[in-house]
């Protein structure tokens, strides 16, 4: 019955073909045991593959045994990679479910060009997909996070999205096949087991049809998706032009703001990002937000939309404890400096370069604000008895090759603001917390 299944299932999604490779993503878990002998039994070519993570002790080598002991039993070529996945996820500040993750289809990838395959499959069904469902709701997401888990993305097929967890472990234990078991898929470690063991059960008490309701929903949502689609593809027509995006006009669709977010999502801006960006729509020029690898610019009426580009970007070491935001605004009579350490307030017309941060190096001077002459910067932080340590965290704020503002301490003289000044331009940063991965590791390119 299940086989039957499974294969209408291919059939139906157009998955691949019994002229592709197939290389079977294996833990030794029921799903993945369950894909590897149902796409056998169907006569596919198959040869496995088995991530090592070394994160669960001797029971990650009790997998490595039983994949390895399985594949011999059913002649099936494996392929074995060994991971040091806690180290890689502190060293590129990933969780360790989304370090796995990354080191866990790089590596497929790779493999299934090496071995000349047409896909890799893996074992997700229908629980895994109302379970991504429910976790992209509770994290916020937009129309395309709730259409759960899809047949084919890419070079990655999922041929057990028929079949929900109960049916694969039948399925098993028909055919006498065993399987191990995850230790921490029992415990409540991880965000998604919890959905799977406190969340699910509770409104199965209020709905015991709730998982085939869900996958109904994420059914219909993906046709919504595609009307979705179509508005935004228009919407975009509408609002874009050479100059950058029509204020006015975003403004007069239907839901400005969501179209905004596909406007910028795939530019690298987050769900906050736009918000300020939508926020910022009705208020002064000069708004400036800026993703890795692209600048927002908020003016009269447009949202200039730039590259950033490498003459232009500077990638750092160092990552600064610190959000930013540039404003610009026109002088008025009753402009009144802040004395928040954190802002900052230059004449636009003294800012002739570009801005950057980074932090402060031997030789460095400025000309403190209220002084004619230059003074070192490592005099002036000792004359303010810092220590060594805070010497070391010592942020500048750049025009060019001049230095603009010892962030959190004193602007340099030149770039004050006078009588003469007409634009200003204020900078403000937000302490952050350290777990925090700023993104803007680069230079601002001021207009």
């Amino acid at each position: 019955m299940y086989k039957n299944k499974i294969a209408q299932y291919i059939e139906e999604n157009r998955l691949f073909t019994l002229k592709d490779k197939i290389i079977v993503a294996l833990s030794g878990g029921a799903d993945s045991v369950a894909l590897l002998r149902l796409l056998v039994d169907l006569g596919y070519t198959c040869e496995a593959a088995h991530c090592n993570f070394h994160l669960r002790g001797k029971e990650s080598d009790r997998d490595e045994s039983f994949v390895n002991d399985l594949c011999k039993t059913l002649n099936i070529p494996l392929h074995i990679q060994h991971f040091q996945t806690a180290k890689f996820a502190a060293e590129q500040h990933l969780s360790i479910e989304m370090a796995a993750r990354e080191l866990r289809y790089t590596w497929f990838e790779t493999l299934r060009q090496k071995q000349t395959a047409g896909y890799i499959a893996v074992g997700h069904h229908k629980d895994d997909s109302v379970e991504t469902f429910l976790l992209n709701l509770i994290r916020g997401a937009g129309i395309n996070g709730l259409l759960g888990i899809r047949p084919i993305n890419g070079n990655i097929v999922r041929p057990l999205l028929c079949l929900t967890r109960q049916d694969i472990t039948t399925y098993l234990q028909g055919i006498g096949q065993s399987y191990v078991t995850d230790s921490t898929n029992l415990q409540e470690e991880y965000t998604r087991n919890k959905i799977r063991l406190n969340l699910l059960p509770q409104l199965a008490e209020i709905n015991p049809s709730i998982k085939e309701t869900l996958i109904h929903t994420t059914e219909y949502l993906n046709e919504v998706a595609l009307i979705y689609k179509k508005g935004i593809e228009d919407g975009k027509k509408r609002v874009q032009t050479q100059q950058g995006i029509l204020i006015n006009a975003l403004l007069n669709e239907p839901a400005p703001e969501a179209l905004l977010f596909e406007l910028l999502h795939p530019l690298g801006f987050n769900t906050t990002q736009t918000e300020n960006i939508f926020k910022s729509l009705t208020g002064q020029s000069g708004k400036i937000v800026t993703s890795q690898q692209w600048i927002v610019v908020k003016d009269r009426e447009y949202l200039l939309i730039k590259a950033i580009h490498p003459e232009i970007k500077t990638l750092i070491a160092e990552q600064p404890p610190f959000s930013y935001t540039i404003e610009e605004q026109v002088k008025g009579a009753n402009f009144t400096i802040p004395r928040d350490p954190n802002t900052a307030c230059f004449d636009k017309d003294k800012l002739k370069s570009s801005l950057s941060f980074r932090l402060w190096k031997q030789g460095d001077s400025f000309i403190p604000y209220g002084m004619n002459g230059r003074k070192k910067v490592s005099d002036y932080l000792t004359n303010r008895k810092f220590s060594i340590l805070q010497k070391q965290q010592q942020w500048l704020l750049c025009s060019g090759e001049n230095i603009a503002w010892l962030v959190g301490e004193r602007i340099d003289d030149r770039f004050k603001i006078d009588n003469y000044t007409q634009q200003i331009i204020i900078v403000k940063i937000q302490i952050t917390p350290s777990n925090i991965d700023i993104p803007n590791k680069l230079k601002e390119q001021l207009k």
